[in-house]
């Protein structure tokens, strides 16, 4: 036995309380940096309105649109899964919550877009604009709210580049002001910063933030952000580091997801408009950065969108409707549970894509957090990091409606709470 050691070991107790110290600030580094997962239902999608075109009728308008091309291109069960080839078997329950969903929550995440989608507008005009978007915001997360609304909502503010950040900041205090003036921030206020290319810019949105909820007595980090990915800037910098890393740091903690610009960031590589395309190579490799440096932050992401829409005769439609479900499917399958939808008549394929995917995985996931949890032999030896990944699919097939808690627990014998713990939550 070596000096200082104890019996059958070699290393002195003294030895492992120095390199504790030394490692002291690398732990607490790690727990700043890298907190998980911040265990919050994160929406399917996020449907951008123009400032001038958003009502209180917006997200019902929104479902009731979809129902109508459903009821026009796919009034079945049987036929929605031939349009998209989907077993028939699975499309029975995805059409059934597809159609309740439309009905009840069609738009989970509503931005009021101030930026490209409402364009430059006269002070006077967007000012009005910012504050009827207050009360819109307010209206919809008031308890007893008649119309169907959705869980999170916001606006997208013009960026931080010189010639329309001030119009943007004002707005943003004007929205904010008036949510205050209307009881206070709601818990499903998200904010957007578009076309951002420097960190210094998520810096300058950190202090205003800060300097807002100095102003009104808001606890501090109440106020936190999306950062719209848009710019090549904004994934590698001039010095050839990962910019979108320094941008998450630069939040200190405010930043609540990474949403891809598609025809944007497109635009800045290059590629001509009839191939910018959320699968596009550029598009794969921009999201793949966004994807490894947001890892273990709790910065969630966002892939963009597609702007085919379904509209014309049932051809155009049904072949609108093949690509944007197999787009959305393509997503999932990358980690990318979020996504934007541009017109009511992506949203049947979105929450078609959305369902399929966890019904079809349901009971196998289910049945290996079983097996995980009886710590029984079955043909995959899942560890804690496959449990938390198999108990958080389930969890997000509960968020958006495609699962339901009854069959969780049928096959996997977990109620939600389980599922929680699990998860990490």
């Amino acid at each position: 036995m070596s000096q200082g050691g104890t019996a059958g070991t070699s290393l002195g107790a003294g030895v492992v309380a120095e390199v504790a110290e030394a490692l002291a600030p690398v732990d607490a580094e790690l727990a700043r940096r890298y907190p998980g997962d911040p265990g919050t239902r994160q929406p399917v999608h996020t449907v951008y309105v123009p400032a001038d075109a958003v009502s209180p009728g917006t997200v019902g308008e929104w479902g009731e649109a979809a129902l109508a091309l459903l009821d026009a291109h796919a009034p079945d069960a049987g036929a929605l899964a031939r349009v998209l080839d989907m077993d028939e078997s699975l499309a029975g329950p995805v059409y059934d919550r597809i159609r309740d969903k439309l009905r009840r929550e069609p738009v989970e995440d509503l931005r009021i877009d101030f930026e490209d989608g409402y364009g430059a507008r006269s002070d006077e005009e967007e000012d009005a604009a910012a504050t009827r978007a207050a009360k819109l915001v307010a209206d919809a997360f008031a308890e007893g709210a008649e119309r169907p609304a959705p869980s999170y909502a916001g606006i997208r503010m013009k960026c931080m580049e010189a010639a329309v950040r001030d119009r943007g900041i004002r707005t943003l205090d004007l929205f904010l002001t008036g949510l205050m003036e209307a009881g206070g921030l709601p818990d499903g206020l998200v904010l957007t910063l578009p076309k951002v290319t420097y960190a210094e810019q998520v810096t300058a949105m950190v202090r205003l933030c800060e300097e807002f909820e100095k102003a009104r007595g808001l606890a501090p980090g109440r106020i936190g952000f999306e950062i719209q990915i848009e710019t090549t800037q904004s994934i590698l910098g001039a010095d050839g580091r990962a910019t979108v890393a320094r941008m998450i740091d630069a939040a200190q903690g405010r930043a609540t997801s990474l949403h891809y610009g598609t025809f944007d960031y497109s635009a800045s590589c290059g590629v001509s408009a009839a191939y910018q395309a959320m699968d596009h190579p550029a598009a794969d490799h921009a999201k793949a950065v966004m994807q490894v440096a947001a890892a273990g932050t709790g910065v969630r992401l966002s892939d963009g969108s597609t702007n085919i829409l379904p509209v014309g005769d049932r051809a155009q439609v049904h072949d609108a409707w093949r690509l944007h479900h197999g787009l959305v499917r393509r997503s999932l399958a990358r980690a990318y549970y979020q996504g934007w939808d541009m017109h009511p008549g992506h949203l049947p394929t979105r929450y078609a894509a959305v369902y399929a995917f966890y019904r079809e995985g349901m009971r196998r996931a289910g049945e290996r957090l079983a097996a995980y949890v009886a710590q029984t032999a079955g043909e995959v030896a899942d560890e804690p990091a496959s449990a938390r990944a198999l108990s958080g699919y389930l969890l997000r097939g509960l968020d958006c409606g495609a699962l339901d808690t009854a069959e969780v627990k049928e096959v996997s014998g977990l109620d939600r709470a389980e599922l929680d713990r699990l998860a990490g939550r």
